[in-house]
């Protein structure tokens, strides 16, 4: 499997509202952190995940983490 395209090498903190979302995984989508279906044809599938109540989440942004869709500083590495 090849890498994913680093988007940015710093998370991207976003409020979420209660709601499912799309991670981008490729790091390809123009709507980063979130997918907007450019990996379509390719071996990429975008991570959904939950959000239950209003928060603040850190969204990894070079796609090198561990616990997608949630930044763990592996972009401290690149």
């Amino acid at each position: 499997m090849r890498k994913p395209t680093i988007a940015d090498t710093f998370f991207k903190a976003v409020d979420l509202e209660p709601g499912t979302y799309r991670w981008c995984a490729c790091g390809n989508s123009k709507t980063q952190p979130f997918c907007d279906d450019s990996h379509v044809g390719t071996e990429w599938t975008p991570v959904a995940f939950t959000i239950t109540e209003s928060k603040r989440v850190k969204l990894c942004m070079c796609k090198q983490t561990q616990t997608p869709p949630y930044c763990d500083n592996n972009h401290n590495k690149l």
